[in-house]
């Protein structure tokens, strides 16, 4: 959904000679994507440009590449991702969960807002962060962008950033991927808009909102995610948030849970009803992001709301539970709580849930998840959530979690 927008000052013609100031001239520079072929923006510095390092850059001790597991058996996950410890900032307090080929899954459970003279930039991937808890403002080179629980932040690969919290912690699930990450193309026409079927509209994403150049000198520390997980510190000369203006489709912003807007029928409908975003050229590579909010069950008469067991052999499916109100697993899980399910295992509902769901024929439900399903990539749990693993979930299934009997 290439929404262009201008911010600030910009000239009207592209790679044209613009002033900040009499006399200053100002800088170009494209953020762009897919080799100069996908959405990008341009963006005009005060008076220098951000390749102007004055001391030498360094690597970090800090490492947040997923560590390997040894070979385990063939099962589904169960990660309790509100138990890890609160720590650290944005950046620092990255747990990762599972990884691929070019997707990632962290928790992130957070303390401090960034450093007054600290920025963080990916150039590993895109991020798209779902917010469980905690309030405060997402600052880049592009502007503000508040976030507050059941926000989706999008944060495109390369943007120069720093998280300014409102609240004492902050707790976010962030999926990183070497691909942009958008609004699934099939809701788009051939303009770019959004059909009117669509359960998302352009119109309610919160872009950022401009603030004025920093045209100030000092010292400015970057903190660069890369190769896969290794950090290194960088040094400007003057503050990284100097821009007089920008324009274009690329940019931060925030997408409420709220406004994905449930499409219903009269029986059960399949994930793909519930997809907001995507990444990769779906069904044959990346990933969707399906937003499972509550919305009336189905009318039919003999609908089950619980979800059919499926087996959806060429993606890995792996599920965050804002609430606890999910049907197929009540009882079982708790806030935060991260489930995988491999493609080469089916799943289903747990014990008695397709029974007990039958109470939630055309009543409306107020569960919340996030749910990412890959195509033709398989995800491997992280050394580092193994701490956070519930032992013996594969047995899960045959138990009866609500303590029910069967007729």
């Amino acid at each position: 959904m290439s929404v262009i927008l201008t911010r600030g000052r910009v000239p009207r013609t592209p790679h044209t000679e613009f002033y900040s100031e009499p006399g200053i001239l100002a800088l170009e520079e494209i953020h762009g994507t897919c080799g100069f072929s996908g959405d990008y923006s341009r963006k005009y510095h005060y008076r220098k440009y951000p390749t102007q390092q004055v001391l030498p850059p360094h690597k970090l001790t800090l490492d947040l590449r997923p560590q390997p597991l040894p070979p385990q058996p063939l099962q589904p996950w169960h990660l309790r991702t509100g138990r890890l410890k609160v720590q650290g900032d944005v950046l620092s307090s990255r747990v990762p969960l599972v990884y691929g080929t070019s997707t990632f899954v962290y928790a992130a459970r957070f303390e401090r807002s960034s450093a007054a003279d600290l920025f963080v930039r990916n150039g590993d991937g895109h991020e798209l962060w779902f917010v469980q808890e905690g309030r405060g403002l997402l600052a880049s080179e592009y502007g503000v962008v508040p976030f507050r629980p059941g926000d989706y932040v999008a944060v495109p690969k390369g943007t120069t950033y720093r998280v300014e919290l409102e609240s004492e912690e902050c707790w976010l699930l962030i999926v990183e991927s070497r691909r942009p990450i958008s609004f699934a193309p099939h809701y788009l026409n051939a303009s770019g808009q959004a059909h009117l079927t669509a359960p998302v509209v352009e119109t309610e994403v919160q872009a950022p909102e401009f603030r004025p150049a920093r045209d100030e000198e000092g010292l400015f520390r970057i903190w660069t995610k890369h190769g896969g997980g290794f950090v290194t510190e960088m040094f400007l000369g003057h503050h990284p948030f100097d821009l007089v203006g920008w324009e274009g489709a690329l940019y931060p912003y925030a997408f409420h849970a709220e406004d994905h807007h449930p499409l219903a029928r009269e029986i059960h409908t399949a994930p793909p009803t519930r997809q907001t975003f995507q990444s990769g050229t779906a069904p044959r590579d990346g990933f969707a992001v399906c937003t499972f909010r509550g919305q009336i069950e189905g009318w039919h008469p003999r609908d089950v709301p619980a979800p059919y067991a499926h087996f959806n052999a060429d993606s890995d499916e792996v599920m965050f539970f804002s609430n606890t109100s999910y049907g197929a697993r009540k009882g079982l899980v708790e806030p935060g709580s991260f489930t995988v399910h491999p493609g080469a295992l089916p799943h289903s509902p747990h014990g008695l849930a397709a029974k007990r769901s039958l109470e939630e024929r055309r009543k409306l439900s107020d569960y919340l998840a996030v749910m990412l399903d890959t195509f033709f990539e398989p995800l491997s749990v992280a050394k580092q959530a193994l701490g956070i693993a519930e032992k013996d979930y594969a047995l899960s299934f045959n138990r009866d979690t609500q303590g029910l009997e069967i007729d």
